[in-house]
This record gives C-alpha cells, structure tokens and sequence, in this order.
C-alpha cells in the first residue's frame, strides 16, 4: 500500500502567472517509489489550520529528462494551490504519495504511430508529459496536440512546447484552440466542442483516419464532446484515453437519502476491509462509504479527491455488493474484475469484503 515519502522542492519556476511548476526530490531513500509512468500523478497532503487537505497533480516531466516536476494551476478559493503558487519556496518539504493513475499507453521504440492530444487549460501537465516521453521514445512516432485555453496569457508551458516543436521538428505540432482572443484562423477561436473537432477532422487539421491513440485530458463537458467526435469517426473506446482534472461532482459523494422509520439493524453492514495486510471488520451505515468508514475505524486508507476523479481509494469487492455513484477514473476492465473507488461505494449487501491491498 502507497504511503507518503518526504519530497524536497529544489526548484520552482512560475509558467504563467498563476501556475508554478514545482521539482521535487525524494529523501530518505524514496527515489525508487518515484520512478513514475508518463502521464501519472502524485498526491500531495499538507495541514491548514489543522486540517488535512489532499491534491492530487499530474507529473509534467518526461520520463527521460531525470528530474520530477509538476504543474499546480492556482483555483479561486484553493487552499493548497494557492499556497503552493504564493507560499511554497525551494528547500520546503512536501509528502507526497508514489506515483499513481493509469492515463498512458506502454511505449516501443519500433513503434511508427500516430498520436493525437486533446489537452484544457492546466490539463497540459499529464500531456506534456505523454508527449515528451513518447516523442523521444518512439522516433519513428508522431504526436499532434490540440491545447484549448482562454487566451495566449494563459497557456501553461508556451516556450517549452515551442522548444518541442523545433527539437522534433515534423513529427510534433501543436494546435492552439483560444476562446477569447482572436487567431488568424477562425477555426482555431473559440472552445473545443465536439463540432470543432469534427471540423478538424474534415478539414484536414486532423488526420483522424490515421490515428493510433488519443489522450484527453480537461474539464469533463470538454471530455465528453471531444470523444463523442473520436467515436464518430472510427475511434473506438481502447483507443481513447481520460484524464479528468476537474469534476462536476461535490468534494464526497452525497450521502443517500434513508427512511427515518428504517430500523437502525436495516441500515447497518458489515464491513471487512484489508489494508496492509491486516483485516479490520467494522460495523458501518449503509449510507456511509466504504472510505469513510474505513477512516472513522483509525484506518490509514488512501484517498486524495473524494470526488471519484482519482483512482487513489481504489479497492477491489471480493464479497458482498457495493454501489458506486460515481466513476471517472477506472477502466471499464478494472470495474469488471470487481475494484471500486472506495470515496464512492456504499455497501448494498449486509456484509461486504474489499481489499485495498489488490
């Protein structure tokens, strides 16, 4: 079970003026639990006043450039970005959790694919990282990056995707899509909806038809349109990749409404939950998730979001049933063979297993 390492920050720089891109070393040992997958995340933990908060951000280096870095975007209203953009400063320490999260596809240097990148606004970060490693991976590769921002003061890593565009020159290109500012070519203005794709494609931009994989990584209603117009034209869901860094879900699923006339023995299940190795059976309302319960018995589950939008709390239902009211993490593979986003899953049966060790 992933647990957290002390990570020195050995550099920050801003890339824009509300984002920083943050390196980080590990300490006491920990560089090997670090050696992350492009497009991976780490999960962060930091107290203010008194209070716990977790974040996850996505890995924004190459797996080639030997250094581990990522991009927080400050948030209106965030605790931990904020912090991170106003306070943070090298030499600090940050604990984090090993890399994590699913969003890449396994690289061959015989490879002579084509690769396409759908990213929105701090959505960038487990791109660029894709883009990097693959681009110097796999040299008989090509990657085409479609980036959706307000306006050019607000696109994250600008330079470095130029740099990109000149170091692999013919096989790299980036589409700038901006909402409010003006561009030469009508039909790089304005959001990337599913229509603008289908242009893209039509127009020739886009040579979907020859397309290996796709990556998309933004707002869900951006997502959703973007693979909507995939679908449409012969992608199929294998070759389709999310990455959601923002979710119209609350912070934790909203617990379910329960008669008041229900008997308190209705309400209740009976939980076994396996962490590390150790079995804690826990008595827990049924209008409780698994996670919180877990929690609430003194148990070090892991968890970042809450909000079903990281694979963090992932664990596996070997007994018993469980709903889950929200997914936007795991494949449809990993939910057939039983794992379930623990922030999300309320017990059905009166007795359920899971294991967080699986």
């Amino acid at each position: 079970m992933a647990r957290f390492h002390d990570l020195e920050v050995t550099d920050i720089h801003k890339t824009i003026r509300d984002a920083v891109v943050v390196t980080l070393k590990p300490v006491n040992g920990a560089a090997e639990e670090f050696d992350f997958t492009q497009g991976q995340y780490l999960t962060f933990r930091q107290d203010f006043d008194g209070e716990e908060l977790r974040r996850s951000y996505s890995i924004c280096a190459g797996k080639d450039e030997g250094i581990l870095q990522v991009g927080i975007k400050r948030v209106d209203g965030g605790a931990f970005s904020t912090w991170a953009n106003e306070e943070l400063k090298v030499g600090d320490t940050l604990q984090a959790m090993p890399p994590m999260g699913g969003f890449f596809t396994a690289l061959d240097a015989a490879n002579e694919k084509q690769y396409l990148g759908f990213a929105g606004g701090s959505g960038i970060t487990p791109v660029l990282s894709i883009l990097k490693t693959t681009l110097a991976q796999e040299p008989n590769s090509t990657f085409t990056l479609v980036y959706a921002n307000k306006g050019v003061n607000t696109i994250m890593f600008r330079e470095e995707l130029e740099d990109l565009k000149n170091t692999y020159m013919g096989r790299f290109n980036v589409i700038h899509v901006l909402e409010a500012d003006a561009q030469e070519i009508d039909l790089f203005t304005g959001l990337v909806t599913e229509e603008k794709c289908a242009q893209l494609f039509k127009t020739g931009w886009i040579d979907i038809t020859s397309v290996d994989t796709a990556f998309i990584c933004g707002p869900e209603p951006m997502m959703l349109g973007i693979a909507s117009a995939l679908r449409a034209h012969g992608l199929d869901d294998a070759q389709i990749k999310f990455e959601l860094f923002a979710s119209s879900q609350p912070g934790r699923a909203k617990k379910k409404a329960v008669s008041k006339d229900a008997a308190s023995g209705a309400n209740q299940a009976t939980a076994a939950i396996t962490l590390d190795g150790s079995t804690q059976t826990i008595q827990m309302p049924k209008d409780e998730t698994i996670l919180d319960a877990a929690l609430a018995g003194n148990m070090d589950a892991p968890y970042a979001c809450k909000a079903g939008v990281c694979s963090t709390c992932r664990c596996r239902v070997l007994e018993g049933e469980v709903e889950m009211v929200a997914n936007h993490a795991l494949e449809d593979y990993e939910v057939e063979k039983g794992y379930v986003l623990s922030c999300q899953s309320y017990p059905v049966t009166d007795n359920v297993v899971v294991d967080f060790d699986q």
